[in-house]
């Protein structure tokens, strides 16, 4: 199946871009999305320890299991005050 990954602000520098298409087994989890994410940009790794994620635009969790068509957001965390 077919899960489009957008990346946001200091993932999408490092990305190069601001989306790309990822092909994962049926049945497959967030978490295994994020760990082919990390195998394909390893410099995202250590920046994903406070990963925000969303499914749909919904806030989700690493177990939320993905269907074909899902757009997944990787949103680093919010930093200021």
């Amino acid at each position: 199946m077919k899960i489009k990954v957008r990346f946001f602000a200091s993932y999408r520098e490092i990305a190069g871009r601001p989306e790309e298409v990822f092909e994962l087994r049926e049945g497959a989890t967030l978490s295994t999305l994020i760990s082919k994410v990390r195998s394909v940009y390893p410099k995202l790794t250590k920046l994903t320890d406070d990963l925000i994620v969303s499914v749909n635009k919904r806030y989700a969790k690493e177990d939320v299991v993905l269907k074909e068509g899902d757009e997944v957001a990787l949103l680093p965390p919010v930093s200021g005050g």
